[in-house]
């Protein structure tokens, strides 16, 4: 197993109060921190190579200094832990064992940026990490890590959680900041960004929990040390919240660049394929990344072992390729079934789509009920044909994300699994699990 720099000693008793925090080192990286130069701290992070670990996997250092510094307009910094991505889990994980950690790179990283108020923009259906969030903090205003002249260095700061109400459109960041004032949770028309116009539009920088929690050891080691963990361009280690099919599924931090084989069958990660069975795809990086069949996701179309890495990951493409994402490696065996999966997560997308572009709005309805019929034996060769041509006609035509999220897994099952889908249209008296199917699902039979 490779170094651990988050979840280092996230089972012992006690570490989720300051005390205990304390005791394994907190807290040192802001006392380090509050003695340097804010810019200093954002050099830092520059030299880390430190990447968003919510998905997009743009450079934290880089973000940060696209903040606008207009005189005496307030800055602020939102933490996005609207955790809501099917298969992702991993911050919920931190923010439950460890939340002094990411509290102290909110501090850190709210003192680089000039914010003197900060939140945590947490999923409303969360609750026990809220109130374990909330205790934290309340502990941190105690000890004098928050509020005036923290460890009279002269910075204040003061840091809210906010519940949002269980939309996975909030976790894009305008969406999250639209919710944060009050109002309907609709992304924003792009520009201006949240760095020159965010909350109550003031300059706003908003970064993935997992991102802030790494600012600490970042600090800690500094970021020269920081980049030399993980390979070329993806440094660092990185949260993977395993499931599925797996003999071990859990939370594991791992150095990026470890081979996805060693990742899936190694005893250290996820203990290889429940009941012995054969590896049929893994989707890498949450949902809304393309899913791979085994022989693409174990090596690249060059023959090449596929590593745990933002580039590899993405190598050859989307035709042979996807994404780390989020880090939700959802594993599955060769008893799946493709288009039911894939059924599951373009009914979550319809569901959760805000319906403000109606590319979106209307287009994950259409995918859903020809996924609907296709599983009930009456699709047609010709409604594979149109579920293509219906995801190419959202993909990049939505003001946010979404469109994308919800095209690209009908796009890559049909790119690499059509045969399974042909099979439904061609022989459905063979698909003996349907009726049973919907049951289970509480779906009327359309």
């Amino acid at each position: 197993m490779g170094r651990q720099l988050l979840i280092d000693n996230i089972n012992q008793t006690g570490i989720h109060t300051l005390e205990g925090y304390r005791t394994y080192g907190g807290y040192q990286a802001l006392e380090k921190a509050l003695r340097m130069k804010p810019e200093d701290i954002v050099a830092e992070v520059q030299k880390s190579g430190l990447r968003g670990r919510g998905g997009a996997g743009f450079p934290t250092g880089m973000k940060w200094s696209f903040i606008a510094k207009p005189p005496g307009v307030p800055r602020h910094l939102v933490c996005n832990a609207d955790e809501s991505e099917p298969g992702t889990f991993k911050d919920r994980y931190l923010m439950q064992r460890k939340p002094h950690l990411l509290i102290e790179g909110m501090i850190i990283s709210s003192f680089a940026l000039g914010a003197n108020l900060s939140y945590i923009y947490i999923r409303g259906e969360m609750m026990a990490q809220f109130h374990i969030l909330q205790n934290a903090i309340d502990e941190a205003y105690a000890a004098g890590l928050l509020g005036k002249n923290i460890l009279n260095s002269g910075f204040d700061l003061d840091l809210h959680v906010h519940c949002g109400a269980g939309a996975y459109i909030c976790g894009e960041e305008t969406a999250l900041i639209e919710s944060l004032e009050g109002k309907r949770g609709n992304p924003r028309i792009k520009p201006p960004f949240p760095a020159v116009s965010g909350v109550w539009d003031r300059p706003t920088v908003v970064n993935n929990v997992e991102t802030i929690a790494a600012v600490v050891p970042v600090i800690n080691i500094s970021g020269e040390e920081y980049a030399k963990i993980g390979i070329g361009k993806s440094t660092g280690t990185k949260l993977i919240s395993a499931c599925g099919h797996i003999n071990k599924p859990g939370v594991y931090e791992i150095e990026l660049g470890v081979p996805v084989e060693e990742f899936i069958y190694s005893e250290n990660y996820c203990g290889g394929i429940k009941d012995g069975r054969k590896l049929k795809a893994v989707v890498a990086g949450g949902s809304s990344v393309p899913i791979l069949p085994a022989e693409l996701i174990l090596k690249t179309a060059k023959g090449e072992p596929r590593l745990m890495s933002y580039e590899s990951l993405g190598d050859g493409g989307f035709a042979t390729g996807t994404m780390l994402g989020s880090g939700g490696f959802i594993v599955m065996d060769e008893s799946t079934s493709v288009v039911k999966n894939l059924f599951n997560f373009t009914r979550f997308y319809h569901h959760e789509s805000c319906g403000q572009c109606s590319p979106c709005r209307e287009g994950t309805g259409w995918m859903e009920k020809i996924l609907r019929k296709i599983l009930d034996g009456r699709g047609t060769i010709a409604d594979i044909d149109l579920l293509w041509d219906i995801q190419g006609k959202i993909e990049g035509k939505t003001i946010c994300p979404l469109g994308e999220a919800a095209a690209w897994p009908v796009a890559a099952a049909i790119r690499h699994f059509r045969p399974e889908f042909e099979e439904y249209v061609k022989n459905p008296q063979n698909i003996k699990d349907v009726k049973h199917y919907y049951r289970l699902n509480n779906l009327q039979e359309a």
